[in-house]
């Protein structure tokens, strides 16, 4: 067989030692405000966290924070923002034709979608305890974001699942598994190195990021890749 063209997007990179307060005299930009609000966030939520202690991670005092956001509220927001509207974007565009997967398709997405959480390691432990303050109340802050993400999945599952054998009541199981498979890593990552004391690279070095991926790839594809005859062995059974 002839070898697979690689058409990753990039090649994961070692991250760069987060900047500091100490290590920068500069003030510091929206971005740099936002990654320490979404490190601060995704420790202690959104209650947890005072507008102080935004400042002092910021070496701002309260009132230039406010110059930057209007409210701690309006920055948690922008966290969420900045965070999930690129995965709703990249799963939008990405699935836009429907149908069975592709495995170039499938390898593009993920390669997208492991940077974007690589970059901000502090997104799927945010997004986690996000889902668990909200669960039960009216206008939970992350439902938008999730329920853009369930749109356009449900999208893709719905075609990727029925080309795949597997039955409608089973595609909000396939939700759940893909979506577990996806953060998990990530939520998780710093447990790794104590849960599983044999692996001792850094789960976010590039050689770890790039075991990911191929593992999500193959897994995404042996759930919802085209399987004919397990789709015909299934119609047939279900007529019977």
């Amino acid at each position: 067989m002839p070898e697979r063209p690689d058409t990753r997007a990039s090649k994961a990179r070692p991250r760069e030692p987060r900047a500091t307060p100490a290590a920068t005299a500069e003030q510091p930009t929206r971005a740099l405000i936002l990654d320490a609000a979404e490190r601060l966030f995704a420790k202690h939520g959104l209650d947890g966290v005072a507008v102080r202690d935004l400042a002092r991670e910021t070496n701002l005092t309260p009132s230039s924070l406010y110059n930057h956001f209007p409210s701690k509220e309006a920055l948690y927001d922008a966290v969420l923002e900045r965070g999930f509207a690129p995965i709703v974007e990249m799963t939008a565009a990405a699935w836009q034709s429907g149908g069975a997967l592709r495995p170039l398709r499938v390898r593009a997405q993920i390669d997208q979608v492991v940077a974007h959480l690589a970059d901000h390691r502090d997104l799927a432990p945010l997004l986690q305890r996000v889902m668990l303050e909200d669960a039960g109340l009216p206008e939970p802050r992350i439902g938008r974001w999730i329920r853009l993400l369930s749109t356009e999945g449900t999208k893709l599952l719905r075609d990727a699942a029925g080309a795949a054998g597997w039955q409608p009541e089973e595609v909000p199981h396939l939700a759940f598994a893909l979506f577990g498979m996806v953060y998990s890593y990530f939520i998780n990552a710093q447990a790794i190195q104590t849960v599983a004391p044999w692996t001792t690279s850094d789960p976010f070095s590039a050689r770890q990021l790039d075991l990911q991926r191929r593992f999500l790839e193959q897994a995404v594809l042996r759930l919802l890749g085209p399987r004919p005859q397990r789709a015909a062995g299934m119609k047939r059974r279900n007529n019977a």
